[in-house]
């Protein structure tokens, strides 16, 4: 979006339609804006091809509100991760076409519709407790403009249950895994497809589980090969992996 405005103001430029002042005073907002407890990275989208997204854990109700009006001022969807219900129910009332998820606590305000890439991701779950974490993934991939395929609910505990749905494996360009416990699931699936497998560790199993170190550390010495790995609970950060795989397969 920004970069179709910056070309814009160039070639009024060009044309005499606009002054250096005239442009100075349209452009000097692009680069960011300073609200005094944050600085909003308006280029972020032309350097990355993606908007800056905000991170609501650790960040005040009311600062969080004024991020979120000064960025609804541009015409871009807005992603917030990690946003409590009263983050949501704060800032619902700033735009009219708002999703939240609870339970993954993803909080989007839609400007445009998202884009649908031809090239799908495929998101697995060990189980259902992954999937508050599987669902950050595939929010945050659909806001970018990813075809996602949800399959919960096929760890190895049950290993059939993956291995009946071959198609869906076999149909999609990026697979995200997302286990807890033993974490076995990135290496099964890693072992019976031919694209990347983003692993994604979660914070579900007992005891000396160690709140998902134990997933992270087997994904990280998966001997299937192709799989790499992101933070515990970190289904963001899956997604957006993800979808820049996504991009550059469907720019070649």
């Amino acid at each position: 979006m920004y970069e179709k405005k910056i070309k814009a103001v160039v070639e009024q430029i060009k044309n005499g339609e606009l002054d250096s002042e005239q442009a100075f005073e349209t452009l000097k907002d692009l680069p960011f804006q300073d609200l005094g407890y944050a600085n909003i990275d308006y280029h972020r989208e032309i350097r990355t091809g993606y908007p800056e997204v905000i991170y609501c854990q650790g960040k005040s109700t009311e600062h969080i509100y004024g991020i979120v009006k000064a960025m609804l001022e541009k015409d871009v969807n807005i992603l917030a991760t990690r946003a409590s219900e009263e983050v949501y129910l704060a800032c619902k009332d700033l735009h009219d076409d708002v999703i939240y998820n609870k339970q993954s606590r993803v909080l989007i305000f839609r400007k445009q519709p998202f884009k649908v890439s031809k090239h799908k991701v495929l998101i697995a779950t060990g189980g259902t407790s992954d999937i508050a974490v599987a669902e950050e993934a595939a929010l945050t991939a659909e806001v970018l403009g990813t075809q996602v395929v949800r399959l919960y609910d096929v760890g190895v505990a049950g290993i059939h249950r993956l291995l009946s749905r071959r198609d869906i494996l076999d149909d999609c360009s990026v697979i995200i895994a997302v286990a807890g416990m033993e974490g076995a699931l990135p290496s099964v699936i890693g072992g019976l497809v031919d694209v990347p497998v983003i692993a994604v560790p979660t914070s579900v199993g007992y005891g000396s589980h160690f709140n998902g170190l134990a997933s992270l550390l087997a994904m990280l010495n998966s001997c299937a090969s192709g799989i790499s790995v992101v933070n515990i609970d970190n289904g963001f950060g899956a997604g957006y992996n993800a979808s820049s795989i996504i991009r550059q397969i469907e720019r070649g």
